[in-house]
């Protein structure tokens, strides 16, 4: 598997900062619009409906998600029970929670943190996106 995805160095800086080739898995609440700007960024994405998982329990989709160690992006309150889900388990669940509901407000919160999410490590963490920032469970 690839890792590397480039190395570039701070503005005015020395030193470097890395940023790795990240896989996710979009659930089917998600916009499929934001597939394209996930690789036109240079990272790996499926989705639940490419899978053939549409309409599958939480439990089917994390467990495929876990298997392939992808990171989870969704919209889903329920996959972020980390008594049911342990964020430790999985490569990384991200929650997407935008203030009103429908599609051009989920792309917008999801296009404005995505760039923040490239350069997290989310292994074994519940990340929960909304309007206001990012926060780490």
């Amino acid at each position: 598997m690839r890792l590397w995805l480039m190395l570039r160095s701070w503005p005015g800086k020395r030193g470097f900062f890395r940023c790795f080739l990240m896989r996710f898995k979009l659930d089917e609440n998600l916009p499929v619009e934001l597939v394209a700007e996930i690789r036109d960024a240079g990272h790996e994405v499926e989705t639940v409906y490419e899978e053939g998982l549409a309409g599958s329990s939480d439990e089917t989709i994390l467990r495929k998600v876990r298997e392939e160690r992808l990171v989870l992006l969704t919209l889903d309150k329920g996959i972020a029970d980390i008594r049911a889900f342990p964020p430790d388990e999985y490569s990384g669940i991200v929650l997407f929670r935008p203030l009103t509901t429908g599609k051009a407000a989920t792309i917008n919160l999801v296009h404005r943190r995505l760039d923040n999410l490239y350069r997290m490590d989310l292994a074994g963490r519940l990340i929960v996106v909304t309007e206001s920032g990012v926060r780490v469970r």
